[in-house]
């Protein structure tokens, strides 16, 4: 070998071993081609079969998928049916609750919830879900996962936290809506089938202009995500669909997308 490839093949290795020592290496941060950014969600009943599909999606033979249960303020049986949806599966289940204090919560967030394969947010009150996370500044590191490829995922309000807006039970009295993390552009109705209130709630509010059209799901229905394209519709119940829902003129305009069953 000349001295002058010598000199410069030595200097790019030196280059590419000091790469992988920086701050942003250990937390996942890739160089070259942005991560392809994945949001899995399901109307209600994030399973495991949601949870396999995740799972498959992050590309790892064993990956980390965490809880994240802000929206349900850390129930004990929420976090303890997230064990046992993940049981059967070749995961590794990992849990951050948001009710924390520093003297037993060592790491930042951004430790955390960077370095595991996919987060799952649970159900529950999304209106406080959203207030904790931006008080918190987990919004913005979710944020941060969803660029470096991490998948992202939930039911009700662990679908609803990704879009811009949606139907809501998080207040008093009756349906409302509630603002996103606005990951995905638009609206969503999760609980589509099971909560009669949902459906009329959502036609008015698209039908009136006041919410954006978007994807309504039923329970055990849910859709994958590629940045903001529709990728695959799937469910875990023949029954359950997918809808996307928007305004034609003076009508609400429903349409079917059709799912693929997963198991």
């Amino acid at each position: 070998m000349k001295r002058r490839e010598f000199v410069r093949s030595s200097a790019l290795g030196s280059l590419a071993l000091w790469a992988g020592r920086l701050p942003g290496a250990a937390l996942g941060q890739t160089s070259g081609r942005a991560a392809t950014r994945k949001i899995l969600i399901a109307g209600g009943n994030y399973n495991t079969a949601f949870v396999r599909y995740m799972a498959e999606l992050t590309g790892k033979a064993r990956p980390k998928l965490l809880f994240l249960p802000t929206a349900s303020a850390d129930r004990a049986d929420g976090i303890i049916a997230w064990y046992k949806s993940c049981a059967p599966l070749n995961v590794e289940p990992l849990v951050q609750e948001s009710f924390i204090e520093s003297l037993t919560q060592t790491r930042g967030w951004d430790e955390v919830l960077l370095s595991v394969d996919g987060i799952v947010a649970s159900g529950g009150n999304t209106l406080n879900q959203q207030a904790i996370w931006k008080a918190q500044g987990i919004d913005l590191v979710l944020r941060q996962a969803w660029d470096r490829g991490i998948v992202l995922g939930g039911a009700s309000a662990g679908s609803l936290c990704w879009f811009e807006e949606g139907t809501t039970d998080s207040r008093p009295k009756e349906l409302t809506t509630v603002q996103g993390l606005g990951f995905i552009k638009g609206s969503h109705c999760p609980h589509y089938d099971k909560e009669s209130g949902r459906r009329p709630l959502y036609h008015k509010l698209i039908g009136s202009g006041a919410m954006k059209p978007g994807y309504a799901c039923d329970n055990d229905a849910g859709i994958y995500f590629e940045d903001n394209t529709v990728k695959r519709v799937v469910s875990t119940r023949a029954e359950a669909k997918v809808y996307y829902v928007s305004r034609a003129g003076a009508d609400v305009v429903e349409k079917v997308l059709e799912p693929e069953r997963i198991s």
